[in-house]
């Protein structure tokens, strides 16, 4: 969403999408989205956010593997993230965590190989499968 626009302005809500997982280029770097629900829209300012994203999705390498699900990993449950997914393209999974109370439980790791469905009640309707994810990869 561009700085500065109705949508930020407004509040209007953002659906994420298939295609918005196709954005991210195959680069070899890492790259990662966030979402912020419409009731904290007041966490945007015009310069950066200030203030805890209710949804961070790291798309990693083996590279920052380590940092992902060590100092990033806590540093988001310390501040108030409601979930951490981790995306895996060389092994195909998404780690997902989510909070309980104030830390985060076990993953829930899902995996291409098991056919399982990315969901969230974060972003209601949101459904995709670990083939439509990882095969963009491809």
């Amino acid at each position: 969403m561009p700085e500065g626009s109705d949508e930020m302005r407004t509040g209007h809500s953002v659906k994420l999408t298939y295609d918005d997982f196709l954005l991210f280029p195959d680069d070899g770097q890492r790259h990662e989205l966030i979402d912020i629900s419409k009731v904290r829209r007041e966490v945007l300012t015009t310069q950066n956010v200030r203030g805890a994203p209710d949804l961070v999705i790291e798309v990693g390498s083996p590279g920052t593997r380590r940092r992902d699900e060590t100092i990033k990993r806590r540093l988001f449950e310390r501040s108030g993230v409601p979930e951490y997914w981790i995306v895996d393209p060389d092994l195909d999974v998404v780690r997902r965590y989510r909070r309980e109370g104030d830390v985060y439980g076990r993953p829930l790791e899902l995996s291409l190989e098991a056919g399982d469905v990315v969901t969230t009640p974060l972003l209601p309707g949101l459904e995709l499968t670990l083939a439509e994810i990882f095969s963009a990869a491809c």
